[in-house]
Formats: C-alpha cells, sequence, structure tokens
C-alpha cells in the first residue's frame, strides 16, 4: 500500500508540538516558570481581566487545578486578582508589571523557536501549512473559534 503519509499526521503534529515547547521551555526556564504556569502567563497578558473560571476553560483543566496554579503565580508576584466590579464572586485575574515583562521577552523566545523549526520551508510553505492547519482546526473545532481566528480578531479589535 503506498501512503502519502496522512497516516502519520497526528503523530507528526503532536511531535511539532512537544519538540517546539521542549525548546521553548529551555529557553525560558531563566524564568522559573512551569509549562502550566506559561500557558497560564501568556492567557492573562493576552486577556487582562479574564474571570478566573473561563482561565480554567481557556486552559482546558479542572478550576480547582485553576485555582492553585494562580495562588503559585500570584505568590510569585506574576499576577493578581481582583473582585468584579459586578459580581464579588468572580475573581478576575491580571498581570503584573513582571509578567507583561516576562510575556514581551517570552514572545521574542517563542519567535526565535517558531524560525528555527521554519528553516528550509519557503514563504509559500509556510503560508501554505498555516492554512492548512487553520483548515484542520475548522473542520474539528465543532464551532470553536481556531487560534488563528481569535489571533484575527483580536488584532483587529485593537487596531
Amino acid at each position: 500500500m503506498v501512503s502519502d503519509g496522512i497516516d502519520r499526521l497526528g503523530f507528526l503534529i503532536h511531535d511539532v508540538q512537544r519538540l517546539m515547547r521542549k525548546r521553548f521551555e529551555a529557553r525560558a526556564s531563566g524564568f522559573g516558570l512551569s509549562s502550566a504556569q506559561w500557558r497560564l502567563l501568556v492567557r492573562v497578558a493576552k486577556e487582562a481581566g479574564v474571570a478566573q473560571a473561563r482561565l480554567a476553560e481557556l486552559l482546558e483543566i479542572e478550576p480547582i487545578s485553576v485555582s492553585r496554579l494562580v495562588d503559585r503565580m500570584e505568590e510569585g508576584g506574576w499576577i493578581e486578582r481582583r473582585p468584579d466590579a459586578t459580581d464579588r464572586r468572580v475573581r478576575m485575574i491580571f498581570p503584573t508589571a513582571k509578567a507583561s515583562e516576562a510575556y514581551a521577552h517570552v514572545k521574542s523566545l517563542a519567535g526565535e523557536v517558531y524560525e528555527e523549526s521554519l528553516v528550509g520551508v519557503s514563504p509559500e510553505d509556510r503560508r501554505v501549512l498555516i492554512r492548512a492547519l487553520d483548515t484542520i482546526v475548522q473542520n474539528l473545532a465543532d464551532g470553536e473559534a481556531s487560534s488563528l481566528e481569535k489571533l484575527k480578531t483580536t488584532e483587529g479589535t485593537a487596531a
């Protein structure tokens, strides 16, 4: 049977994600944050004032786990909790100046990792790759917006 490699698609996507995360974590290790803490920091930096319950949804982890993670991040001076103005039961999460500074540095590190991963891939192939992956996400998302769509929406409202 002749294969076009499609039978390895899931493995390839998983391996790329794992290797990129590993490379990124090695570069960002000086900050002393775990992978889960980085994920939380990035979400909070992009969506300052996100409700803690929504953060659990975005990170796809249990609310109690987010609560513990937020506790550690708050103790480390990375984030701060504030009560919601309309519902005092809701806790809103904001990045501190320390987190905003780290996020700017981390965006640069991530860009370096992306560039390293794409060495030898032509600009056109990069565009095709991004479009193809976004299409895969759309095909599987069941109505959820893809990360690329969310980025476009965020950039559109920021402009």
